[in-house]
Order: structure tokens, then C-alpha cells, then sequence
């Protein structure tokens, strides 16, 4: 190195020119740049000397400016092709001539910079740069576009975010449909989630924190402010795939040829009720009376018959079998059927002629049963009524109706019998929690005859379907229940009678049971029980129907022992959290209910301790039929009743607190 010479150098990674001032020591050199500072370097770290000593510091920024007319990479591509047919490389000096016809200092500096910043059609081999092989240089370029492309496609996103953030409606892409899902991922699942969702998050000048992505989201439009986080994570779809789709619609417009029409009895001519909540759309049950020549009654129970559109193993039974349930939220179902099929030709429409599975039943004097027949059939349903109507026609005596008191009749006699066989009936107020356009309604279901007549009749089905498993010995989707061990008759009479001993009495009550052989089931106090009341809801009830079905006609059944064995426990792990979505959709909406109606006084009763030595005990909201934890701020007793208010309310936390009021507040309140 002399000095005066203009020399280029990397300091941290940036290129800089300076200028050689003199020797330190016996192997580096002072060099100054062009903003005086002084740098000491060795010979090897110097990249390129340009040519034309000597130079001073202060030249630098004009040697610069003089160097921009030349710094042109497009010319790279076409130096690339001449050396690649000549099988040459290149030096600065070279490229100079080939490019520019001349080797000037600023010349040869502008193909230095170039060749060296060139990542795409050269490579630096000792003091020479080698072109890339043609192969290597589309592979490049190709990978360069991808590059630039996200680039662009992140632009675009961040500025669509920016508009969507302003109020403009946005149509999201597919591309940005993926970084979209990548946020729902993080906030749904923090602890799996991906670095780049948390890189885009910040891009987009927010918190990586799921409580900053969920406010993003909503402020996008891309989720509602109430969004369902339970059901997205359980991976319970509210949409069915087009595959899915396409096939319910194949059976709508052509449904199968129906292996039971030969033999359908039909039951048509019988008039027949369809009892259901107002807002219920899958109908899939009715009950009718037969008048017998001998002045007795038989009880029809049909059943909904939706195994007349499918084949066992078929993309419509898979994906029930998938779902294993329909869900009930607040804010409305999700079917286990496409729509268009569970509620059209799956259901028992009024006035029209539908298939049914219809269980026949007499009843002996006491209310068990004396006699049973199974058949597919031909059912008309007559009315469609709610449980109020029923409940008004019994009040009211209609005459015109005889069947309803009859059918009100039974399912008294039903209940005695079963209670006498160890029934076991909890009475705990239940919420009825309703989510439309927002707006959060909470209602309390009172116990009424018509609720009772049907769940008898349901029970009723249940039992001639598990009487009809035990006699043919078939392989059927078995419910029990072990016998629980309930407190002493001495330990209940020291509870307060109503929730508090019904709750002490609920909690003794261990699980249902699901199997292909039959087990007694306590709460019913039946020795075998099958659903089969639901099978456009409920997967278990569509297997049993499936397996009935065969049997009735003679034929093999659709699975084995072996297989529904295996299916029963997939269904029943998929069912389980299906009611959990159930369970904590419905807490959600409650406490933003309560949220909502902060400076409500509510009336509650001490349920249940959790806790007791910590006051931390179960407080019912009797107005609601909703159990909440509370830590008590006053000695209390089960069964003691106190006003409380909401203090503190955050659903998506699942948080909740109450203030107790004394009475000076309740006077205030008043």
C-alpha cells in the first residue's frame, strides 16, 4: 500500500472508500475516509485499490458522484452471456472495457461494485469473478421473483390492514388469508404458535401478545368481537366442504333407492304430533295414539329416519360420524347434516308423508311395557307444536285432541314405574341462554308436563330399543349408568330442600357409560337402554338405527361387534368435546350477560362449597339458572340467600365477581 492511494474497505459489513495516510508499525496503515476519521487496517483487508494515485480524502465524495452514471447492473446479464460463450471471467478492469469500451478509474470502481454486489450471474473466484452457470442463474432469478413477490404481497397486506383498520371493506385474498389464519393460530394456540405469525404481528406495529392479535382481528372485521375461540379450537367446523356439500345435494335432488320401502308399514293415516322447541328446524320425533278395538292404547313413538339417505361408510355417514353430534350454542346450531338435508327430507315435516322408524308400545297397568313392535314406516305428521301449546291444551282440556292427555296420562304412568325401579329424578334449574344479533337473552326452563311427556316417550323408545338389542343379542350403542352412591335419607334431611339437596344428590351421580352390551342404567332405573330418538343430532342414535334396520330386514348388520366397538370410542371422544364447546360457549355468553347487566341486583343462594375453610363456595343466580364460583365476604350457610352484584366481568378471560350488598345497600338500591 503507498500513500495517496484511494482504497475501499468493509467496516461492519458497509463499504467505504478511503485514503492511505501512512504506516503504523510494521504491517498496517492509517487510512482517513471521507468524514476524517482515521482507521487502522492490515493490506488484506483492503477489497479493491483504484487506480489514478494520488488521492486526498476530500476527493472522495466527487469520485463518488462521477461513479453513479456507470452503476447500471443491467447490464451484467449481457457481459454474463458474452463470457459465458467465450468461457472467460472477468476483472474489474475487464468488465470496464467490455462494458463501457474504456477502463477509466470511476470505470473500473463502478464494475468493481457491480460484480461484487452482483449476487445473481457471477461469482468471485480469487481476484477473478467467474460467470454462474445458466442453469444456476435461472434458479436464482426464479427464487429472487418468488422473494420479491412476497415482498410485494406483504406491502399489499399491510396496506389493505391499514384501509380494513380505517373502516374500508376489504376482500381478503388467499395470500392474505394465510397471514390472517397464522394470527387466528397464535392467539388460539400461543404456546405452538410460529415466529413468523409474531414477526408479522409486530410488521403490522403491534404487541405480540394474544390479547393485541384478538383486538387486530376484530378491528379487520375478520372476527366479531364475540368470537367463538372454544369452537375454533375443538376443529368443530360451522361449514361443511364442498365435497361434503356436494353429495347432501346429490341426495336431496336423487335420493338412493330405499332398502325398507317394500316394508314400510304405514302409520299415515294416524294422527301424529311433533313436539319441539319454536325455534327447533331438525324434527326428528312424533308421537301418536292407535285406538285398539279392545279400547286399550297403543303408543306410536316415530322416529326420524335419516339412514334412508346414507350408506354406512359413505362421505355423508363419515363426516356425522366426524362431528358425532349437532351443537347447540347461544348463537345457534351447527348441524351434524348439512342443513338442506337435516331439516328438509330428514326431518317429519307437517303435512307431508315421511319415512320413520316407529316403535309401537303397550303398557301393562303400572306403566311397564307389555308389549313392543319395531317397524319402518310411513308417517304424516298432523301438528307441529311447542311445548306452551301442549302445555295450553292440557290446561285448557282440549276435547277435539284426546291424544294429549292420553299421551299425558302415559307418560305420568311411565314415571311412577320407573321410579319404582330406582329412577332417580334431580329437579335443578337450568339456563336457556339465546344469542341473536347480539343481543343476550337468558331464560329458565321450568319443569312442565309437555317437557316430561316427551322425555318419557323418548325414554320409552329407549328402552324398547335396548329390550329389542337384548332379545336378538345385537351388537347396539349401549347407554348405562353405574349405580351411584347417594347420601343417606338422615344426611340429605340436614340439607335445605330444593337446589342445595338436588345439587348434593347430582354430585353423587357418576358418568354415563357407552358400550355394544347392555348395562342397567341407575338414573333411569331401566336394565338396557339405546338412544335412538336423535339420529339426525346425535351419530350414536344413527348407528343404532343403522344396526335395527338391517336386523328387521334380515340382513348382515353394517358393523361388526369389532367395528362398533371402535367407532363408539372415536364418537364418544369427539361428542365429549362437543359438549365441552357446549359448556364454555354457554359460560361465555353468561358472564357477558352479566356484564352487560352490571348494575342488576341479583338474587343468589349458597349452592355448594368448593372450599369451605377458604368461604369459596358455588353461588346459584336463581333468576338465571346459572352456578357461579364465589368467595363468600360473610359467614354463610348452604341454602342462605344474599343480593350481590356483578363487580368485575371479563368473558374472554372466563373472570367473574360479585360484590355482596348489605343491607344499607339494598336500601340505597330501593
Amino acid at each position: 500500500m503507498e500513500q495517496g492511494q484511494l482504497i475501499e474497505f468493509r467496516l461492519q459489513g458497509e463499504r467505504l472508500l478511503a485514503v492511505a495516510e501512512r504506516p503504523e508499525g510494521k504491517k498496517d496503515w492509517i487510512v482517513v475516509d471521507t468524514r476524517g476519521q482515521s482507521h487502522k487496517l492490515r493490506p488484506q483487508r483492503v477489497e479493491y485499490t483504484v487506480a489514478g494515485s494520488p488521492y486526498d480524502p476530500s476527493d472522495i465524495p466527487s469520485f463518488l458522484e462521477d461513479c453513479e452514471p456507470f452503476l447500471d447492473p443491467s447490464g451484467l446479464e449481457i457481459a454474463w452471456e458474452l463470457l459465458t460463450e467465450m468461457a472467460e471471467s472477468a476483472t474489474p478492469e475487464s468488465m470496464a472495457q467490455l462494458l463501457f469500451s474504456e477502463q477509466t478509474p470511476h470505470q473500473c470502481y463502478a464494475s468493481h461494485v457491480m460484480l461484487a454486489e452482483d449476487k445473481i450471474f457471477f461469482k468471485r473466484k480469487g481476484d477473478r469473478y467467474e460467470p454462474r452457470p445458466e442453469s444456476q442463474v435461472r434458479e436464482i432469478q426464479h427464487q429472487l421473483e418468488v422473494e420479491a413477490q412476497k415482498e410485494a404481497e406483504k406491502s399489499a397486506f399491510i396496506d389493505k390492514v391499514r384501509r380494513a383498520g380505517d373502516g374500508e371493506i376489504i376482500e381478503w385474498e388467499e395470500g392474505d388469508r394465510q397471514r390472517l389464519e397464522a394470527i387466528e393460530r397464535f392467539i388460539l394456540y400461543p404456546e405452538q404458535s410460529s415466529k413468523a405469525a409474531q414477526e408479522l404481528l409486530e410488521l403490522l406495529g403491534q404487541s405480540a401478545t394474544t390479547e393485541k392479535a384478538f383486538e387486530l382481528l376484530v378491528s379487520l372485521g375478520w372476527w366479531s368481537r364475540h368470537e367463538n375461540l372454544h369452537l375454533h379450537r375443538s376443529g368443530y367446523s360451522p361449514r361443511f366442504s364442498q365435497k361434503v356439500l356436494d353429495v347432501a345435494h346429490f341426495r336431496f335432488s336423487s335420493p338412493p333407492d330405499d332398502a325398507d320401502e317394500a316394508h314400510r308399514l304405514d302409520l299415515s293415516h294416524l294422527k301424529t304430533y311433533t313436539i319441539d322447541d319454536e325455534s327447533t328446524s331438525e324434527i326428528d320425533d312424533g308421537l301418536s295414539i292407535e285406538n285398539l278395538a279392545d279400547g286399550g292404547h297403543k303408543i306410536w313413538i316415530h322416529i326420524a329416519d335419516p339412514t334412508r339417505l346414507l350408506v354406512p361408510n359413505d362421505e355423508l355417514d363419515l363426516e356425522a360420524r366426524r362431528r358425532s353430534t349437532s351443537l347447540y350454542l347461544p348463537t345457534g346450531m351447527i348441524s351434524m347434516f348439512p342443513v338442506e338435508l337435516a331439516t328438509g327430507p330428514m326431518s317429519l315435516i307437517q303435512g307431508q308423508v315421511c319415512a320413520a322408524l316407529s316403535f309401537g308400545v303397550l303398557l301393562s297397568e303400572e306403566g311397564a311395557i307389555a308389549d313392543y313392535e319395531i317397524h319402518p314406516s310411513w308417517v304424516k305428521p298432523t301438528y307441529r307444536l311447542t311445548y306452551d301449546d301442549v302445555d295450553e291444551m292440557l290446561h285448557l282440556d282440549i276435547q277435539a285432541e284426546p291424544e294429549i292427555p292420553l299421551l299425558a296420562d302415559f307418560a305420568r304412568k311411565r314415571a311412577a314405574w320407573r321410579n319404582s325401579q330406582g329412577s332417580i329424578k334431580i329437579k335443578m334449574p337450568e339456563a336457556l341462554i339465546k344469542v341473536k344479533d347480539e343481543d343476550v337473552t337468558i331464560e329458565v326452563l321450568e319443569g312442565s308436563i309437555s317437557r316430561e311427556l316427551v322425555a318419557e316417550m323418548m325414554i320409552l323408545a329407549g328402552e324398547i330399543a335396548g329390550h329389542y338389542g337384548v332379545e336378538h343379542n345385537l351388537p347396539l350403542p349401549f347407554r348405562g349408568q353405574p349405580q351411584p352412591e347417594l347420601p343417606s335419607d338422615q344426611e340429605l334431611l340436614l340439607l335445605p330442600a330444593g337446589p342445595v339437596r338436588a345439587c348434593a344428590v347430582r354430585r353423587c351421580m357418576p358418568r354415563s357409560e357407552m358400550g355394544i352390551n347392555p348395562v342397567r342404567h341407575a338414573s333411569l332405573g331401566l336394565d338396557s337402554y339405546i338412544q335412538v330418538t336423535s339420529p339426525i343430532r346425535r351419530y350414536t342414535d344413527l348407528l343404532a338405527h343403522f344396526q335395527i334396520k338391517a336386523h328387521l330386514r334380515g340382513d348382515e348388520l353394517p358393523f361388526s361387534s369389532e367395528e362398533l366397538q371402535e367407532i363408539l370410542f372415536s364418537v364418544v371422544t369427539s361428542s365429549k368435546e362437543a359438549v365441552l364447546v357446549e359448556r364454555q360457549t354457554n359460560r361465555y355468553w353468561s358472564l357477558e350477560y352479566l356484564r352487560r347487566n352490571a348494575d342488576e341486583v341479583w338474587q343468589g343462594m349458597v349452592l355448594r362449597w368448593l372450599r369451605e375453610d377458604e368461604k369459596l363456595g358455588v353461588l346459584l343466580l336463581e333468576e338465571l339458572g346459572l352456578e357461579l364460583p364465589h368467595r363468600f365476604e360473610r359467614a354463610v350457610t348452604l341454602g342462605d340467600r344474599l343480593e350481590v352484584k356483578v363487580s368485575q366481568a371479563d368473558p374472554h378471560k372466563d373472570e367473574i365477581r360479585f360484590r355482596e350488598l348489605l343491607e344499607t345497600d339494598i336500601a340505597a338500591a330501593s
